[in-house]
């Protein structure tokens, strides 16, 4: 499967990327493109763009969505949605230590001066860790 999304890819795409590589289709390939540029004509699925089937829908972030739509029901996987969600849209003063802490690594990620595909690498170490966390007991300390 051939997937596009939009350039300088962050937390939402980067986890999003990384559950279409663990469970959906291990040998994706991504392609990045400018946020004006019409994905439809490239030949590929685009997931959080604008008007796209897997993007923001009902209040759910991309992650969200994608669990839906390829039918992803692990629990762990629910957990670290709502983690994903929860640093994708504005934090507030209110939002845990834990969970600011993510956010600021998935920001060090996106403002790095790397290429997207090294992004998706460095933000799938971060996506393992936190589907491990998320198969214990409890995210608690994210939420």
């Amino acid at each position: 499967m051939h997937f596009v999304t939009r350039a300088r890819v962050h937390v939402d795409r980067i986890a999003t990327a990384w559950a279409i590589r663990r469970f959906v289709d291990p040998d994706a390939s991504f392609e990045f493109i400018d946020r004006n540029r019409d994905p439809t004509r490239l030949g590929a699925i685009p997931f959080d763009m604008r008007g796209v089937e897997l993007g923001h829908h009902g209040g759910r972030c991309t992650f969200e969505v994608l669990l839906e739509k390829y039918e992803l029901r692990d629990p762990a996987l629910r957990r670290m949605g709502a983690i994903i969600h929860a640093i994708d849209v504005p934090l507030d003063d209110e939002t845990p230590a834990a969970l600011l802490e993510l956010a600021a690594a998935f920001d060090h990620i996106r403002d790095s001066a790397i290429s997207d595909d090294e992004r998706l690498i460095q933000g799938a170490r971060i996506c393992d860790e936190l589907y491990i966390d998320c198969d214990g007991a409890s995210n608690d300390r994210y939420m």
